[in-house]
């Protein structure tokens, strides 16, 4: 439903997206991850017309998006971070005027409408004036927009930005509901959110997709043969020497503040690490203040998978997604 193949976009000298592949199959709900500068929303900004790309291919429900924009666009939904809304209108008025711009014909216009607004549950707030709505109802009439001409494909970038926890569970309840007919594709910074919903997770590293699977298999991946994180009072180098040298252990990832070294550390499959573990620490010298099995988390993957990028973007002052 969504193909992508050998996309690159510059901003004059620099590289946004790099010879991205990927494809998303009908059906399916994917999320879309990456840090700040990572190329998910120039990416998604293409898919749905807003940007040209410098080269590559990409199609959306068949319709090349370069030479054939507009059959592109209607097969698409699009709700921006930033939700274009026009807050001296009412709700229903509002969603009227963006039937007729998506060329809903006419008399079709009130039962998508209605439709649409039954799907997010804003039907009571129709004669409202959207400046008066909460955020969480601003969001939902944006996804009533993004629905009205039904699409078969939906592009989301941060649906649930600034909601609070209910808000964030009730559109969560949404896009799962929608998921069943059609394509999403999934921008977020909520991790857990994307963990609940999404049946794959595609992960972009500088313009380039690192990783793409769903959320129990990458997390099982990092997970290895069982992890652990163990809060030591020690020399951390010594720490770090005497658990990375065990053949059980397959990583360590250390941090040290005010002489306590935490250690991150993952095993090899299938061994049990936790005794040897603690026992080499112990031998090194270590004051054991925490330790406990650590489950990982699609945050763990995301983390471990960009974290160098990241620590570069920080050192050159880079930031923003691009």
């Amino acid at each position: 439903m969504i193909r992508v193949q050998n996309l690159e976009k510059y901003y004059g000298d620099t590289l946004a997206v790099d010879n991205l592949t990927f494809e998303v199959p009908e059906g399916e709900i994917v999320g879309f991850l990456g840090p700040n500068g990572a190329g998910k929303s120039t990416t998604m900004k293409i898919l749905t017309g807003f940007v040209a790309a410098t080269s590559g291919d990409a199609e959306v429900a068949g319709h090349d998006v370069f030479s054939d924009s507009i059959g592109a666009r209607r097969a698409t939904g699009y709700l921006p971070e930033n939700v274009p809304l026009y807050p001296e209108m009412r709700v229903g008025e509002y969603l009227r005027f963006r039937a007729r711009l998506k060329e809903v014909p006419r008399r079709s216009v009130p039962v998508r409408v209605s439709e649409a607004m039954d799907r997010v549950e804003i039907a009571p707030v129709a004669k409202r004036l959207i400046g008066q709505l909460s955020k969480g109802y601003r969001q939902r009439v944006g996804i009533a927009a993004a629905l009205l001409h039904r699409p078969k494909v939906l592009i989301l970038d941060e649906p649930t930005v600034g909601l609070d926890p209910t808000q964030i569970r009730a559109t969560r309840h949404f896009i799962h509901e929608l998921g069943g007919e059609h394509t999403i594709l999934l921008s977020s910074h909520v991790l857990p959110e994307v963990e609940a919903i999404c049946e794959r997770v595609m992960i972009l590293h500088r313009g380039r997709v690192v990783a793409m699977d769903t959320p129990t298999r990458l997390m099982r991946d990092v997970q290895g043969g069982g992890a652990v994180r163990a809060e030591v009072r020690g020399d951390a180098v010594r720490l770090r020497k005497a658990v990375a040298a065990l053949d059980v252990v397959a990583d360590v990832d250390v941090t040290e503040r005010d002489g306590v070294a935490t250690l991150e550390i993952k095993g090899r499959e299938p061994h049990d690490i936790r005794e040897p573990v603690s026992r080499a620490i112990v031998e090194a010298g270590g004051v054991i203040r925490e330790f406990r099995t650590h489950h990982v988390t699609l945050e763990d993957v995301f983390v471990r998978i960009t974290r160098h990028d990241v620590a570069e973007d920080s050192a050159t002052g880079a930031g923003g997604d691009r």
